[in-house]
């Protein structure tokens, strides 16, 4: 199956593999395309991957979480991200832009010294910062903010958007009990924490129109005491698929979680795809497709997640660091990816780039 064509919502894919939303470190120091980037994804498209999804572009300055991250916060980033997009459709390639605001994982000394924004004043052990709550004016403001982005991305050439609303970013901390304690429109129970993403898409919906697919990464679960927990986070899937949404993909953890998002030393296959039961519960009650993510390293365990209907779409980040023409090797009859899942290239503060540091 995975090498199978996967149609949906106007994209047609040439097989079942995606790549999902990477950190590049590419971008210039003001976020502008540059040929490094470009280069990237014209090698991610040469080596077969059937659909790539970008790293997280920023849509509000407020919620930079990185140096060197694309921007899509402002117009005058269309024209770099077109020649982007013109590289790989040139190549026939597929390419969606994560669109991203990091919340309480932003940090100060990438925001002018300004506190993180969040839905409520909780502190985050893992960095160490206590961010603030968000007026409902800024709420209102970030709204617009993912519209906007959606709008920029559909100009500049992208064959869809996804909303990141995983890792314990912005959009995910409205849905967690863990970070959204308010008593407002915005939280207070699940239908209040709920409204956040609701609003989010119906605007980017209104700005992109009907035709124009719309996805989203979300948590199954937060893997922390107090997060969000795998039933509510089916019934927002549903929710959001009810209002038009085009496809989900399924991922877990946020910074606090540690080493659980993006388990290390995946050696065996009994040790890969540990999201597949929640994606198995996303799939018995959705009607879109859904992606999953989450440790997959071996040709034989993506076969078997779709064939057992785990998933629609198999979704690789680190193994594509190491090797970017993965899917073309495995078309050719590899069995396992070389990455063992060491998490060097994710330590992004040492390194240049992003990239494999078994290479080097």
């Amino acid at each position: 199956m995975l090498f199978e064509p996967f149609s949906f919502s106007g994209l047609n894919l040439k097989n079942r593999l995606v790549r999902s939303a990477t950190y590049e470190k590419r971008a210039d120091e003001d976020g502008f395309v540059t040929e490094s980037l470009i280069e990237l994804y014209e090698d991610l498209t040469r080596g077969g991957i059937g659909l790539m999804i970008t790293g997280n572009a920023l849509v509000h300055p407020s919620g930079r979480t990185i140096p060197q991250m694309t921007c899509i916060h402002s117009d005058i980033y269309i024209q770099g991200l077109r020649k982007l997009t013109s590289a790989v459709h040139e190549l026939d390639g597929v390419i969606a832009i994560q669109l991203t605001h990091g919340g309480r994982q932003s940090f100060p000394i990438l925001l002018g010294g300004n506190d993180p924004l969040a839905p409520s004043a909780v502190y985050d052990s893992s960095t160490k910062i206590m961010p603030r709550a968000m007026t409902d004016t800024e709420i209102w403001e970030i709204i617009d903010a993912f519209a906007d982005a959606a709008r920029r991305a559909r100009i500049a050439g992208f064959d869809a958007v996804q909303i990141h609303s995983a890792h314990g970013y912005l959009v995910s901390e409205f849905l967690s009990p863990y970070t959204n304690r308010r008593d407002d429109y915005w939280g207070g129970d699940e239908e209040r924490r709920f409204h956040f993403p609701e609003e989010v898409y119906k605007a980017m919906r209104k700005e992109v129109g009907e035709d124009y697919p719309i996805m989203i990464k979300m948590n199954a679960d937060d893997l922390i005491e107090g997060g969000l927990r795998g039933d509510e986070a089916v019934k927002i899937a549903v929710r959001l698929e009810e209002l038009g949404l085009d496809a989900v993909e399924v991922s877990g953890g946020m910074y606090e979680s540690n080493r659980k998002t993006a388990q290390p030393d995946i050696l065996s296959p009994d040790e890969e795809a540990y999201f597949r039961n929640h994606g198995r519960a996303f799939k018995s009650k959705l009607h879109i497709p859904v992606m999953l993510v989450g440790g997959m390293r071996s040709r034989t365990v993506m076969e078997d997640v779709l064939q057992k209907g785990e998933a629609d779409l198999i979704s690789l980040a680190r193994p594509l660091i190491r090797e970017p023409d993965l899917p073309n090797k495995f078309r050719e009859g590899k069995e396992g990816a070389d990455c063992i899942s060491c998490n060097g290239c994710m330590d992004f503060g040492k390194l240049d780039v992003v990239e494999c540091i078994q290479l080097r």
